[in-house]
């Protein structure tokens, strides 16, 4: 009888869903989500991400129930736990999404795959969005990621036959997991809140969205505010980019049909930068740009260790800076801020407090509800200034407080004690911190060294758009699948 076992990861969702429909395909068919101690011991990890996973794995669960499967969720190592399920329901198959996460979730995949090549199960994975494993060039790789967007979702599932499969277990709690509540509130998860967050932002919320996004006044509510959505799969990117299409196509308000097409544009992004981190994994521990080692403290090169006094007052938002301190209270209160103010806040924290990005990306991980791997690691060394390629960007803390909060109504929220003796001193001086970073940055790319390395990480992870023949489609990996181009060091 021919078994299949559906691994959900960060795709907690029925909807364009690969592997739960190719178990449809399968006599008997279970569905099986870990919570992994390495997940929970990672430094990226915050109370508030499980809490978020946990609302997302129950609404899955009742919808997969709708349809006659059952979902388990089950603590431990992967291989400790496939290795029980195995015991208990002796599947064929393992279906799951390609994932491209942390350097302990690519070591987790190939011990998986190990696994399963000892045990004869046959692994199969799909992509859900627009990373290409394996990936030669990057030339014509925009062409391809279209071509993923514009395909046809995988078919919704009818129904499974009820299994009766392993004996139900209670799910545990936050406490049960040995981790605090969080202080701070967590959105509403599931599939069902994604939708009704991507149709309110089609159906008008994103008509400001062009003009709105770069506010924290204004862009929690003329932003998408799918990013947690997408990093954990409650929606997949290709039915947001597919109904975002369609709404600027057939929609007769102008005005917000030009305000999607720029959200439409940078969805394309998302997979951008996910695609370093698949194509070069050291990125979450080193600098991109390698002449830039020694640059700041705390990289592994530098004589010093990172200051932990300024660190400390950055992560507290007791800097003395008035507008990055409003943004990191916001966003340890609430887990999202808008872009532009998450530049400045690494930018501050590169150029202004001299700090390597590696520490302060690991605070600002956990803080993100969003928290997707990719795109972090390459934005914290982006804002840095340690890719080699980018556009040195410093964000002056006194000129985004008057662009984008000139009534200073943001910064009192936050920082209600702005203007009183109880709050502190800056503690850097503005001009005296940005000549000493900008004389070592642009003096360091000037070198011939850094303009060579610069030439070969363009060849690799530069964005361009030339046409690729459309040879690249989604995908099944067979059992024992090809070792990826990602590897740890």
């Amino acid at each position: 009888m021919s078994t299949a076992l559906v691994w959900f990861k960060r795709d907690l969702r029925i909807r364009d869903h690969a592997p739960l429909a190719e178990a449809a395909r399968f006599e008997r068919a279970l569905g099986l989500v870990i919570i992994e101690p390495e997940w929970l011991n990672s430094p990226e990890c915050d109370p508030r991400h499980v809490a978020f996973m946990l609302q997302c794995a129950s609404a899955l669960r009742m919808q997969l129930s709708r349809l006659g499967m059952r979902l388990m969720l089950r603590v431990g190592t992967a291989v400790d736990v496939l290795d029980d399920v195995q015991r208990e329901f002796s599947f064929s198959h393992l279906l799951s999404h390609e994932e491209t996460g942390p350097g302990w979730s690519f070591a987790r995949d190939r011990a998986v795959a190990r696994w399963c090549v000892a045990r004869g199960v046959r692994w199969m994975e799909w992509p859900q969005t627009g990373v290409v494993r394996r990936l030669g060039s990057r030339a014509g790789w925009s062409a391809r990621w279209l071509q993923r967007m514009q395909a046809c979702e995988a078919p919704q599932v009818p129904g499974f036959r009820a299994e009766d499969g392993p004996q139900p277990q209670d799910w545990p709690d936050l406490r049960e997991l040995g981790l605090a509540v969080p202080a701070v509130s967590v959105p509403a998860g599931g599939e069902r809140a994604a939708w009704a967050t991507l149709e309110s932002f089609l159906a008008g919320r994103g008509r400001d969205y062009r003009s709105a996004m770069s506010s924290p006044l204004s862009a929690a509510e003329g932003c998408s505010r799918l990013s947690a959505h997408l990093a954990f799969g409650t929606i997949s990117l290709r039915c947001v980019h597919q109904a975002t299409e369609a709404c600027i196509a057939t929609s007769q308000d102008r005005v917000l049909a030009h305000a999607l097409s720029g959200f439409a544009s940078r969805l394309r992004w998302h997979c951008h930068f996910m695609q370093k981190l698949e194509d070069q994994p050291d990125i979450e521990f080193r600098n991109l740009a390698r002449s830039a080692d020694g640059l700041r403290p705390g990289d592994g090169f530098h004589p010093g260790p990172p200051d932990q006094e300024r660190l400390q007052a950055w992560c507290d938002g007791r800097t003395g800076f008035p507008m990055v301190d409003a943004c990191m209270r916001q966003l340890r209160a609430t887990g999202w801020l808008n872009f532009r103010m998450r530049a400045m806040l690494v930018s501050f924290a590169a150029y202004h407090l001299g700090l390597h990005w590696r520490e302060p990306g690991l605070f600002l991980a956990r803080q993100f509800l969003d928290f997707e791997a990719g795109i972090h690691w390459s934005q914290m060394q982006m804002q840095s200034g340690t890719t080699g390629i980018n556009t040195l960007r410093i964000y002056s803390p006194g000129k985004q407080a008057r662009d984008h909060d000139p009534l200073g109504l943001y910064i009192r929220r936050w920082v209600p004690e702005f203007g009183t003796k109880a709050y502190p001193s800056p503690i850097v001086d503005e001009r005296q911190a940005l000549a000493a970073a900008k004389k070592a940055l642009y003096g360091l790319r000037q070198t011939p060294a850094a303009r060579e390395e610069a030439q070969a990480i363009q060849q690799r992870h530069g964005s361009r758009k030339r046409h690729v023949p459309p040879t690249v489609a989604p995908r099944r990996v067979s059992a024992a699948p090809p070792p990826s181009q990602r590897s740890l060091f």
